[in-house]
């Protein structure tokens, strides 16, 4: 039975709550890192080599749960498995503000990664199972833009708290951004609903004679994911974005400190001027790729990432800062969206799940490896210009490949 009463579609809700739980397990549990690096560098007595090993620690958390997490959500529910996900985050990242030395802090941002992947991938999944197809883009777009709101918040406090408190300040904030997660986990396990049918409801936007995908409960067609060429073109196409995208926010403060002449107070400020602009970038170009196609939004969104990730290597001045910042931000999250809602496209939402932690396995290796090798270059040759310009190489390369997706995508 499908309930009409209601003025505000149940699906809204999970938005979001979904929205919050991006916010969470990407915007503070990774971007959140961006920020303390160069006071965590300096307590903790790290080169760049191992700052950038501190990401990649992270990163390989999240590669580990990511597949395993959407097939969890696929077979048990997301509900739970985001929950979970959330609260072991949430945890790791307080104990990641009691590390006092480089192994210990990887050992904790490796298991704040575990959360992460078992909350995220599940989460950008869900939001498939309750927007039909023809919403399910700027549904996506929607939910990432936790990540544009945790830079927004990030950018201007965390230099207030390292004033504040001095040396352990970056423990304080870490502290914080731990604390704010559990609650989160809370709220997604009260709220969030695994499928519109468990209130009655078909997906936001379906036509009234509509069927409504089934719930869980059929046996799933696990094959279908993993031979899918599609599946595997786009999980490919997807290392691009990790690789690149990695290298320039695991850097972005550390290289305006060290080779800009930036305060901690100015990084932070432009680092929320590109949370700013990036904001609606999930919600308009998951609308974009819903009107031009998938491949063709992916093609642009890529193209935008090749030239700002150049120009802050090749234009070192404020107003070339600047310019790459606003550039990433109108394009920021847009690729996890765009691909969220390709799962949906290709496999349908009780799969999607499954599918999208597959691809994020490719978007792992390419996160994973970024910023150990942006590091390694940085400390051979003095600069991270060349890691900036790697960076660009790479997204022009996904680029190439969104270009050459098969027809109707």
């Amino acid at each position: 039975m499908v309930h009409t009463g209601s003025r505000v579609h149940y699906g809204f809700v999970v938005l979001a709550v979904g929205t919050l739980v991006v916010f969470g397990s990407l915007g503070l549990a990774r971007f959140g890192y961006t920020v303390l690096l160069p006071p965590m560098q300096i307590a903790l007595g790290m080169d760049n080599t191992q700052a950038g090993a501190l990401a990649t620690a992270n990163l390989v958390g999240y590669l580990a749960l990511s597949v395993i997490g959407g097939a969890l959500a696929s077979k048990f529910g997301p509900r739970v498995v985001i929950g979970v996900g959330l609260a072991v985050a949430g945890l790791a990242m307080v104990f990641t503000g009691l590390a006092g030395a480089f192994l210990v802090a990887a050992v904790w941002r490796a298991v704040t990664g575990v959360g992460s992947g078992a909350s995220n991938v599940p989460v950008m999944a869900l939001l498939g199972a309750w927007f039909a197809p023809r919403r399910r883009g700027l549904a996506s777009g929607v939910g990432v833009s936790g990540s544009s709101i945790a830079l927004i918040l990030i950018g201007p406090s965390v230099p207030r708290i390292l004033d504040a408190y001095g040396d352990s300040g970056w423990r304080v904030c870490w502290g914080i951004f731990g604390g704010v997660t559990l609650a989160l986990a809370v709220a997604a396990l009260l709220f969030l609903r695994n499928h519109p049918s468990e209130r009655g409801l078909k997906p936001v936007g379906a036509a009234e004679d509509e069927a409504a995908p089934p719930a869980r409960g059929s046996a799933l067609a696990w094959g279908s994911v993993y031979r899918s060429r599609v599946v595997w073109h786009v999980g490919l196409v997807y290392v691009a974005f990790g690789f690149s995208y990695m290298i320039y926010l695991t850097f972005f403060a550390k290289y305006l400190i060290a080779e800009g002449g930036y305060t901690q107070a100015a990084a932070g400020k432009l680092f929320m001027t590109m949370g700013w602009f990036s904001l609606l970038c999930g919600l308009i170009w998951g609308a974009v790729s819903d009107v031009i196609g998938r491949k063709w939004a992916l093609a642009l969104v890529y193209g935008v990432h090749t030239l700002a990730f150049a120009l802050f290597a090749l234009w070192p001045s404020p107003a070339g800062y600047t310019v790459s910042a606003v550039l990433f931000g109108l394009t920021a999250w847009s690729i996890p969206a765009i691909m969220a809602a390709i799962c949906g496209d290709v496999l349908g939402p009780r799969l999607a799940p499954a599918g999208l932690g597959f691809i994020t396995l490719f978007f792992g290796i390419g996160q994973a490896l970024g910023p150990t090798v942006a590091g390694a270059i940085a400390d051979a040759t003095g600069s991270l210009s060349l890691a900036f310009l790697l960076a660009s190489g790479v997204a022009l390369l996904g680029a190439i490949g969104s270009a050459v997706l098969k027809r109707g995508m």
